[in-house]
């Protein structure tokens, strides 16, 4: 099993965070991958399933993602359902310290086909899934942080990170 973990800290409050987390708008950018069934738009939620279709190293990949845990504002877990990976889940956790919060990210992995998923996994994935929680997690302090949060969130929810 593989293990890619990584954080950021946000000077942005917590539930803020967390929704902008869960916008499957900003998760389609960052996948570069679109949601074709389920729950395709808004922001996820407790027991809510995905599948994401697109191109990946020149081959079709379809990836379903069910949550299957969702504890707001600190914490939600998403387990593959079906996809090119034998497991896969990502562990989401925020923390808010010290008027900032941390945003910490846990992917695990394995591939099946034995000692030839393992290499493929050590020379490509691992390299290309932490690039892409990287960008994920600058994305999301880059919105958090400003007003651009607010073309994510639905109106009712604007007013209470406001107020935060």
């Amino acid at each position: 099993m593989f293990t890619i973990s990584d954080s950021v800290h946000i000077n942005a409050p917590i539930e803020r965070c967390f929704l902008l987390s869960t916008n499957i708008e900003l998760v389609s950018k960052t996948l570069g991958m679109k949601p074709i069934e389920g729950k395709t738009q808004g922001m996820i939620g407790p027991g809510d399933k995905l599948l994401w279709a697109g191109w990946k190293f020149g081959f079709p990949q379809m990836h379903e993602t069910l949550i299957t845990r969702y504890e707001q504002p600190v914490f939600f877990q998403d387990t593959m359902g079906r996809g090119r990976f034998k497991r896969f889940q990502h562990d989401h956790h925020l923390f808010y310290i010290d008027g900032r919060t941390v945003l910490n990210d846990k992917i695990r992995f394995t591939l099946p086909l034995s000692w030839v998923g393992r290499l493929v996994a050590r020379a490509i994935l691992v390299p290309y899934i932490s690039r892409v929680l990287r960008r994920r997690m600058k994305l999301l302090k880059k919105i958090a942080e400003s007003q651009e949060w607010r073309k994510y969130l639905p109106e009712e929810i604007e007013r209470t990170s406001a107020a935060s």
